[in-house]
């Protein structure tokens, strides 16, 4: 995670990534001279992107040709010039020097990037550095950021060590980072975190967590945490939870019991969601019962619903209604093989026309579900306890947790006095 006090960049190479590049029997080199310089097309509005995203951006760029002699510093710095004017940069650091001159800063070395770490405070494994060329992944890397490479197909060897991620152009590596970036912030989610169990000691350990907006329950939990009296747990939880979204489920297959269930479950309390299932189980769609419970005041979660038809039925019947719940198993879609954020998406979309009712992303399989449901602006995400405790591993540092994986696998070993005869 970002360092507090630190702030976290995106480190460029210039020729090939923020201007094009000439390219020379298959090698790319700088342009002339700054009239002949073209800005990458696009650059401007991608890098006002990431600056929105609070992104530091920095340019760092070898021109060996200064030693070599063959053009002048007022030639480089010309060109430089004109990159800054047009782009929303914050700063550019450059390094005249060759081989021979056995310097710091010249790419591969990350002398450019730690200057400018240390000049304005970055925080290098929060950062990010995009390049074209084998000598700024090595740069990127040896600093601790992140690296993407763009691929050119130039006749030159690539990285001997291979970049995080490898992109066609800036626009996709500017995607790339603006996902991971999203990713690595649970503060900027916009989808409401619900708990999802039935364990009362669990559900109290998630209500003291801010970040957990309300829990949803089922018989099958309830069950599986051994409760045997599901309205005495019930009132428990609603007097220990009275400020957060709750939703108990039916347990009848018969629509006029299960009518009553539902409005005594709903005088509970005013923050309490009766859930109904889309059918009943001998397929039978509850939609009439949704109607009816609809106009009588009861807040609804529809739930177990898998497809986009069931969506757009169940919102006609919650439709002018009060607050209701739409519960989409996306988990249980994806154990399908099929992929759920397409039609989840689509969800939110049918969704839209009705204000009273929010799309829950039910059944989710990892935490990544998370940002995948606030990705397609799903309104809630209902995880279980063991999900929901991994929101303290986003944005950490994957060298770092792979270190601990290893470190793991040596203490187990270690632990049960594994040796080999040899």
């Amino acid at each position: 995670m970002v360092n507090q006090g630190l702030k976290r960049a995106v480190f460029f190479d210039r020729d090939g990534v923020l201007n094009q590049a000439v390219v020379k029997e298959g090698r790319p080199c700088p342009p002339a001279d700054s009239d002949s310089t073209v800005v990458t097309p696009g650059a401007g509005d991608l890098l006002l992107k990431l600056k929105a995203q609070g992104y530091f951006l920095c340019v760092i760029t070898n021109q060996p040709d200064v030693a070599r002699g063959t053009r002048t510093k007022e030639n480089v710095r010309a060109i430089n010039d004109k990159i800054m004017v047009n782009l929303p940069l914050d700063d550019l650091k450059v390094c005249f020097h060759d081989n021979k001159d056995n310097c710091a800063c010249r790419k591969p070395k990350p002398g450019l990037i730690l200057d400018a770490a240390k000049e304005h405070s970055l925080d290098l494994t929060s950062s990010w550095l995009i390049g074209d060329r084998a000598s700024d992944i090595e740069a990127g890397r040896r600093a601790g950021c992140q690296t993407i490479l763009l691929d050119f197909n130039y006749s030159e060897p690539g990285p001997a060590n291979p970049p995080d991620y490898t992109c066609s152009d800036l626009k996709s590596a500017v995607a790339r980072i603006l996902k991971e970036s999203h990713m690595t912030s649970v503060s900027s989610l916009k989808v409401k975190l619900f708990a999802d169990g039935a364990d009362r000691a669990g559900m109290l350990e998630m209500y003291a967590n801010p970040l957990i907006k309300g829990f949803t329950t089922n018989p099958t939990l309830l069950r599986k945490a051994g409760v045997t009296d599901y309205e005495a747990f019930a009132r428990d939880i609603v007097k220990a939870i009275p400020d957060r979204s709750l939703s108990f489920e039916v347990f009848t297959d018969d629509f006029k019991e299960m009518e009553k269930q539902a409005k005594y479950i709903g005088s509970w309390g005013p923050n309490v969601y009766t859930k109904i299932p889309v059918t009943n189980s001998c397929g039978e769609f509850s939609g009439p019962l949704i109607r009816r419970l609809a106009d009588s005041g009861v807040k609804q979660n529809v739930t177990a619903l898998t497809s986009l038809s069931q969506v757009a039925q169940v919102s006609q019947c919650l439709a002018g209604g009060p607050p209701a719940y739409v519960s989409v198993f996306a988990g249980r879609i994806a154990d399908t093989g099929r992929d759920p954020v397409s039609l989840m998406a689509a969800a939110v979309e049918i969704l839209a026309l009705n204000p009273n009712i929010e799309l829950i992303w039910a059944s989710p399989r990892e935490l990544y579900n998370v940002f995948q449901a606030d990705s397609v602006g799903c309104h809630i995400i209902t995880a279980t306890n063991d999900i929901l405790k991994k929101l303290s591993l986003v944005g950490k540092d994957l060298l770092e947790y792979s270190l601990e994986t290893v470190k793991m696998f040596q203490s187990d070993a270690e632990a049960a006095g594994y040796k080999f005869a040899l």
